[in-house]
């Protein structure tokens, strides 16, 4: 019992260790980006040792991979939460788009997913952490509204994919200052024109 105890509570202070080093990166990666923010910066942020960051993280980018994937998550449970099961498929999917356009107005969010995620990590890695986290729910949202068309399965891959795309770059113009309800206007018109052509 004491060494199950002793366990648990050496795996929660790995758990609080991790967390506070993700936290502190978030924070910095959000402010001054990922090509500007050293290790060093990190670690004293969390007031923590560099080896405890390494023994976490083998480097900096595998710490940006774990803060980009937390952002990911945290999208992917907004949509979730705003487009639950049981919404007829359309509603699902319009619910879904606000959804996003709220998770993504979170300060740093388009920063961190739309342009230094890519840029360090590459478009393949940040597309497969998209398909594991929200793409998979806008995919399995137009199936399921495609399904009286019978489109064969990669089409609707293509189409969820191109759709995401365009989510993307929606949410980037309104990080800019474009006005939000113009681009929730036309990603709706979209879907509808997607599901009823």
């Amino acid at each position: 019992m004491q060494q199950e105890r002793s366990r648990r509570s050496n795996r929660e202070r790995s758990d609080t260790t991790r967390a506070a080093i993700i936290d502190a990166a978030h924070a910095l990666f959000v402010d001054k980006g990922y090509a500007d923010t050293a290790t060093p910066e990190i670690v004293a942020a969390a007031g923590l040792t560099r080896g405890a960051l390494y023994h976490h993280f083998e480097d900096k980018k595998s710490l940006f991979r774990a803060v980009i994937e937390r952002e990911a998550r945290e999208v992917a449970a907004t949509i979730e939460q705003f487009a639950p099961d049981g919404l007829a498929p359309r509603e699902a999917l319009l619910a879904g788009a606000a959804a996003y356009f709220d998770a993504m107005a979170v300060p740093g969010r388009v920063r961190l997913l739309l342009l230094d995620g890519p840029a360090v990590l590459g478009v393949t890695e940040m597309a497969a952490i998209d398909a594991a986290h929200g793409g998979r729910t806008l995919e399995e949202g137009l199936s399921a509204a495609m399904a009286p068309h019978r489109l064969k399965e990669k089409a609707v891959k293509a189409m969820a994919f191109l759709l995401s795309a365009a989510f993307d770059r929606a949410a980037l113009e309104i990080d800019a200052g474009a006005a939000r309800a113009d681009y929730a206007y036309a990603i709706d018109r979209l879907i509808d024109r997607l599901i009823d052509p």
